[in-house]
């Protein structure tokens, strides 16, 4: 089931706080519900766009004799130095009998011949010759002209739009298993950006925040670079692929120097379910301890439940509640703390 997170802290009248984590499955799934007509109706007009617009309905794909299937499998070929017939029926799903009549084409044509296999030489293994190599190439160069037309008449706006929607597609319905994983880094230029643009737009998306809300965010944003302390504070970026997943800080608390504050974190909706959000609040307490910190403090408020569970799991224990009225909205703040 997944759960969400938001920490926030607003220190008297002059300092806030604010962490967010809603990605981590303490819970097994949930069952999604049924698809909407609806639902269908805008997946299947997406398809029927997207088909016409990279050109894969005509008989022959990117002015040539081959099919999109044919086209594939010849890409399957290219990326290995060897494969087995049966490798790339797997790959890509295809029925063994319509595989069979491609790789006959293919191999009556001389782009490619076969070798016993050196780990089974009862299989064959399939390769290109430098004439199916030579094809290859000149097919995958016209697919890179297509997609620089294509993405030359964007403005930066829409082409980062574009490929961050690529993405997200791939990872909500990619399996888990095929996924580059995902590399924790430090903050670059142009990240806190992201960080306030995201956390504005997800929680006035999902809960209706206002506009406090990003100001908040932006302030911190902006006291963490002004103020930063590369001994003892930290920004880390969750990437995969270049494209921004997630996101926390720790920072020192301004009174206590024995004590730490988990502040901003977030993990995109599309990376939900990945165990980022409890791996970015690792990162934290490790450094936290290896900087010499005491302690961790952090903020959130009740608005989902299964926060208590993840800090729980990472050791925090809940201190302190108080209702209160932010951002729009009802909400009751709770402190929680870990000692390390």
């Amino acid at each position: 089931m997944e759960s969400g997170v938001v920490l926030a802290e607003v220190d008297k009248l002059t300092e806030s706080t604010i962490v967010i984590d809603r990605e981590i499955n303490v819970m097994p799934a949930v069952i999604p519900p049924p698809a909407q007509n609806s639902d269908v109706d805008r997946f299947r007009s997406f398809n029927r766009f997207y088909t016409h617009m990279i050109g894969t309905l005509p008989e022959g794909l990117l002015n040539s004799e081959y099919s999109l299937t044919e086209a594939r499998v010849l890409y399957e070929l290219a990326m290995h130095q060897g494969i087995l017939a049966r490798e790339i029926a797997d790959e890509l799903s295809l029925d063994a009998g319509y595989l069979s009549r491609i790789l006959r084409k293919f191999e009556n044509a001389a782009l490619i011949r076969k070798t016993v296999s050196e780990s089974d030489a009862r299989q064959m293994e399939l390769k290109l010759t430098s004439k199916g190599k030579a094809l290859f190439d000149e097919l995958n160069e016209r697919s890179n002209q297509q997609a620089e037309q294509v993405l030359e008449k964007l403005t930066p706006g829409k082409r980062s739009s574009l490929l961050h929607s690529m993405s997200g597609i791939v990872n909500a319905m990619a399996p888990e298993r095929s996924l580059s994983p995902y590399v924790l880094r430090q903050n670059r230029p142009g990240d806190m950006g992201w960080v306030i643009s995201r956390h504005a737009e997800l929680y006035a998306k999902e809960h209706g925040w206002d506009e406090h809300f990003e100001a908040l965010v932006a302030n911190l944003a902006a006291d963490f670079i002004t103020k930063y302390d590369p001994r003892l504070e930290r920004c880390w970026i969750a990437e995969r692929d270049g494209e921004r997943l997630g996101c926390v800080f720790l920072v020192r608390h301004r009174d206590e120097a024995a004590t730490a504050r988990l502040r901003m974190l977030l993990v995109e909706p599309s990376a939900r379910g990945l165990g980022l959000g409890k791996a970015l609040v690792q990162e934290c307490v490790s450094f936290a301890r290896t900087a010499g910190y005491k302690r961790v403090i952090l903020w959130t408020v009740n608005l989902l439940s299964a926060a208590q569970h993840i800090y729980q799991q990472a050791g925090f224990k809940l201190v302190q509640e108080q209702a209160t009225h932010r951002f729009g909205a009802d909400m009751i703040d709770q402190t929680w703390e870990l000692e390390l």
